[in-house]
């Protein structure tokens, strides 16, 4: 199933991987985002906790722009961009891409920060 075309703000990428999996549960994101899952990193390796502030990457120093929506207007405005966010993530986090249910529980998590 595709994702809602362009979609324009955190909402409507919610919405589009609620429909595909369910609903979400803002707890079980933050607990995904905080865990390791078999690998070296979690997401708050890089990200922190709560990731409403710039951050760097843990190798490469690179800064890190907020991931909370409140924090950083333009996060998850942009399907592509957060599609391709999730993928390169996901696999360093867990050596796979994320199913829909695990970024509808993210996603719905940090915007409650």
């Amino acid at each position: 199933m595709a994702l809602a075309v362009g979609a324009a703000t955190p909402q409507v990428l919610l919405k589009s991987y609620e429909t595909q999996s369910g609903k979400a549960n803002p707890a079980r994101g933050e607990q995904f985002f905080n865990a390791k899952h078999g690998k070296e990193w979690s997401c708050a390796s890089c990200h922190e906790n709560p990731p409403n502030h710039d951050t760097k990457h843990i190798v490469t120093g690179k800064v890190i722009k907020p991931l909370a929506p409140s924090a950083n207007p333009t996060r998850f405005t942009n399907e592509a961009k957060a599609e391709k966010w999730f993928k390169r993530n996901c696999n360093d986090v867990l050596g796979r891409d994320c199913t829909s249910q695990e970024k509808a529980d993210v996603l719905s998590w940090l915007m409650t920060i």
